[in-house]
């Protein structure tokens, strides 16, 4: 028992749970006007003794009509990282209000501005966006209990509590229910759809957007060859772009080029890879050569790389000459170096892009439209969070069991996969080959589309393809 006495004794002050902020608001679209609400607020998360042991912020956006709103599509929507919070679907895809990255989605000049997004998702239904703890504004009531919920189990468990608690505190178990995560939020989405079921939660639909399931096809590490593999077409898709490849290949269609490499790369290189010392000079040099012609790189420095390319090193030397690096997650990015020597980049440029933007453009955003008021500082991608993570499953954790567990239970969800040719972070190909290895029945495979886009891991900072993932995204849900 503690000693009263003992001021040295630690004592944590309770937390109260606080009243949501609502706004009403309106949003002119070319063919309808919708009038809708947004609530802002933290969801408590409540330990044995009933005490809150930490809060989610989360925010939600309602449409204004008449009816039954348990008839309403809901959606529930976080990014990954694992330390980055919902502002990127929030602020720049999903929501009724984006940041005006132009065209291309390439940085624009301060200062940054809010406009109407066109292509929101709150026609096709209700959006609740969440920040998991440690992200946005969502704390443990003890700072020191954050780490407890850095982790992929406790993350299910936390975030699967908060989409309980929303439905019922809101009356909305009998929506049709879907799940929308980017990136780790993929990594998230897969584990929630087989953790909630078990708890009643069974859902319509699941939205991949840069998907990543299983690790091992992400993680460079020794006697993995898998990701030089699966890495392989997007290369292709960056030197392409930026016209690095020999004449006849920048001349091709780039999506036949990419399955060429693709199936190049499932079968000579990967068999190239297995046989490891034993390759014959001839057999190194030919596949060398292959991937010269795949890449723009020299075959110097990919038989100094062993034959394997791994993806800081791809970034710094596809324009080492002149000292420039693409983005890993958009290679469409180009950042100025400050020396052509090194073996990785100094920062991405495609996140530093984005970065300064979204933050000026949020934080005005959430003070004065949505009348939230906090001096916390909003979390927008924390670098404790990710490098405390706790992955369990050893090196390389899979959750696309738990998606295939949630078909075989639920034979009605459906999935949209969305992928960007420029994504060196979550390479296209690799979520296809997770995709192939689930173990997903054959009378279920009809029920998982693809969709795919000329950017990159963002792929809605390019207008186009924003445009292209609504109308993707409506075709899912309204289907």
């Amino acid at each position: 028992m503690t000693d009263p006495s003992d001021k040295s004794a630690k004592e944590t002050p309770e937390i109260t749970e606080e009243a949501p902020v609502i706004t009403s608001h309106q949003l002119e679209l070319a063919d309808k006007t919708l009038n809708y609400s947004a609530t802002v607020g933290k969801m408590p998360l409540k330990d044995e003794k009933d005490k809150i042991a930490a809060q989610i912020f989360y925010t939600a956006y309602t449409l204004d009509e008449d009816g039954d709103p348990a008839a309403r599509p809901l959606i529930f929507v976080f990014n990954g990282g694992p330390g980055s919070a919902s502002i990127w679907l929030h602020m720049g895809a999903l929501g009724p209000k984006r940041v005006d990255m132009g065209a291309e989605g390439f940085m624009p000049p301060p200062p940054y501005k809010l406009i109407d997004n066109a292509h929101t998702w709150l026609d096709l239904g209700d959006l609740v966006f969440i920040d998991p703890v440690g992200t946005g504004y969502s704390r443990a009531s003890d700072p020191a209990d954050n780490e407890k919920y850095w982790g992929l189990e406790a993350d299910l468990e936390a975030v699967g509590e908060f989409i309980r608690l929303y439905l019922s505190r809101n009356k909305r178990w009998t929506s049709p229910l879907y799940l929308a995560g980017e990136s780790y939020g993929t990594t998230r989405a897969a584990g929630l759809a087989g953790h909630l079921i078990d708890r009643g939660i069974a859902f319509n639909g699941v939205v991949l957007i840069s998907t990543v399931m299983n690790f091992q096809t992400l993680r460079f590490t020794k006697a993995n060859d898998l990701p030089y593999t699966l890495y392989l077409p997007s290369f292709c898709a960056a030197a392409h772009y930026h016209g690095q490849l020999d004449d006849d290949l920048q001349k091709r269609n780039l999506r036949e080029l990419l399955s060429e490499v693709a199936n190049w790369a499932e079968a000579d290189y990967t068999v190239a890879l297995a046989k490891g010392d034993r390759m014959t000079s001839d057999e190194r040099a030919a596949i060398a050569e292959r991937l010269a012609r795949y890449t723009g790189l020299s075959q110097r420095f990919i038989l100094g790389a062993d034959l394997r390319v791994n993806i800081m090193s791809f970034c710094k030397e596809l324009l080492r000459d002149d000292k420039r690096a693409v983005g890993r997650l958009d290679s469409r990015f180009v950042g100025i170096m400050a020396s052509a020597e090194g073996a990785t980049f100094d920062f991405d440029p495609s996140m530093h892009a984005i970065t300064p933007p979204y933050a000026a453009v949020y934080n005005q955003y959430v003070r004065e439209q949505l009348a939230y008021e906090t001096d916390l500082n909003y979390e927008i991608l924390s670098f404790k969070v990710n490098e405390n993570w706790k992955y369990q499953g050893g090196q390389f954790p899979d959750t696309s069991e738990g998606l295939r567990a949630a078909f075989a239970k639920n034979p009605f969800m459906r999935v949209l996969v969305a992928q960007g040719y420029y994504d060196l972070a979550t390479p296209f190909q690799a979520a296809y080959y997770s995709l192939a290895h689930m173990g997903l029945d054959a009378s279920l495979r009809a029920n998982i589309s693809i969709s795919e886009y000329e950017a990159g891991h963002m792929m809605y900072v390019h207008e186009p393809s924003l445009a292209k993932l609504k109308a993707d995204a409506d075709a899912f849900i309204r289907g």
